[in-house]
């Protein structure tokens, strides 16, 4: 296979892949945006082909013209450099494109993209292929956000609508372990180009200097999480930093986000399979970093810093799970290991969202994609269960803000070893 013939078959799963997920979805479905920070289902599956429309094909075809001149008013999301961009709180007032609209722009896109790979020559390929890649990757995250967006659109469906699927059996609870690595110096950040894609954020490659440390060996458990609930964890001011605890009491926090109390008092948690009785052996999820520090506080230990939790997940091998599922579930029986490092929950480390030494930004409006969000944000490492196959690695680092609590955000805990 030719590396286009390979880049196409490439771009070609990618995009299916967005079209599934949107598939169980009605028009109105994939209109609504229940908050600011959820967008659309159907601004998710323009704004990745908008991507492909502006980083790629205006730039690499002699004869680009746009599909729709207002599209790229209607679909960037954050891109100063491109232009201007219709505002994030209201993408849910644009009922045209409607979702049907959507399809034709994609396809055109598309149908565009495959012409351009069927003739380029070698040269202009090996410089659209960075875009290529970066698109992929980018194209995967929003298939998380859609699907993490949804969830919290059908939330608020007093009908209790399932999105897909059916929930796991619930697990067994077992008892938490720990792990204890030596630390010392060592080396975090992706190795480069011949390692693979990476994020301009997870470079460059550096020393890290970490102390004696352990990570439990799984992550906090929805039985965990009622012991702090039922030792007044959301009403204890001297658990929680000040920011949190004035978001707790602003917001009225007493659970984790889609977790409700029964009539008989116990309680449900909804999850894209619907509303069911919440398993206590599941992790626990949709907790803000406020949650897990003040947890963590509870629990008389802390977050782990990312080196840490890189180190950690590097030197023990930790891979992602065979199959993605729509939900976390429990860890499974104790291995000697850590457990659950890839694939179930977006972990909250304890260290802020800042530049790796040596950093740069690639240039032009592309280098906006990470670096300006280097301020005000927390670090989370691993995966989700709604993250798409292939697509995290240990140096992966994402980033959210200290309140948010609808990303599939989860807790583990550590300590110093001494």
């Amino acid at each position: 296979m030719s590396d286009s013939d390979a880049l196409l078959a490439r771009f070609d799963e990618v995009r299916a892949h967005t079209e599934r997920l949107a598939a169980p979805l009605s028009p109105e479905d994939q209109t609504v945006q229940s908050m600011p920070d959820v967008s659309p289902t159907k601004w998710h599956r323009a704004h990745v082909t908008w991507f492909f429309e502006t980083f790629l094909l205006a730039e690499a075809d002699p004869g680009f013209t746009p599909f729709q001149d207002q599209y790229w008013f209607l679909f960037n999301s954050y891109y100063e450099g491109v232009g201007p961009r219709y505002q994030r709180a209201m993408r849910g007032a644009i009922t045209r494109p409607g979702a049907h609209d959507v399809g034709l722009y994609r396809r055109h896109v598309d149908d565009r993209v495959t012409d351009l790979l069927a003739r380029v020559d070698e040269g202009t390929l090996d410089k659209v292929r960075p875009v290529l890649e970066l698109g992929f990757h980018h194209e995967q995250q929003h298939q998380e956000l859609l699907l993490m967006d949804i969830k919290h659109v059908l939330s608020l469906n007093p009908l209790r609508p399932v999105y897909a699927g059916s929930p796991a059996d619930p697990g067994v609870p077992d008892r938490l372990r720990w792990v204890s690595f030596e630390g010392g110096l060592v080396e975090i950040g992706h190795e480069g180009p011949g390692a693979g894609f990476s994020y301009d954020n997870e470079l460059p490659r550096h020393a890290s200097y970490v102390g004696p440390y352990r990570l439990a060996d799984r992550l906090v458990t929805n039985g965990e999480w009622l012991a702090f609930l039922a030792d007044g964890g959301y009403h204890r001011h001297e658990l929680w930093l000040s920011d949190g605890w004035s978001r707790v009491q602003a917001e009225g926090w007493e659970a984790p986000l889609y977790w409700t109390r029964a009539d008989d008092g116990s309680w449900l948690e909804h999850t894209l399979h619907g509303t069911h009785p919440v398993d206590p052996a599941a992790p626990v999820c949709h907790v803000s970093h406020y949650e897990a520090d003040a947890y963590a506080t509870w629990a008389g230990k802390r977050l782990p810093t990312e080196a840490e939790w890189e180190h950690a997940a590097t030197v023990s091998g930790a891979v992602e799970p065979a199959v993605n599922a729509l939900h976390p579930r429990a860890a499974g029986p104790a291995t000697g290991g850590l457990r659950q490092m890839l694939g179930d929950c977006w972990e909250w480390t304890g260290s802020a969202y800042l530049p790796y030494p040596g950093f740069r930004p690639a240039e032009g409006a592309i280098g906006e994609y990470n670096g300006k969000f280097m301020s005000g944000q927390m670090v989370l490492r691993g995966g989700c269960a709604l993250t798409p196959p292939g697509h995290t690695r240990a140096t992966y680092r994402n980033f959210y803000p200290p309140g948010a609590r609808w990303p599939v955000t989860g807790v583990r805990l550590a300590d110093d070893a001494r």
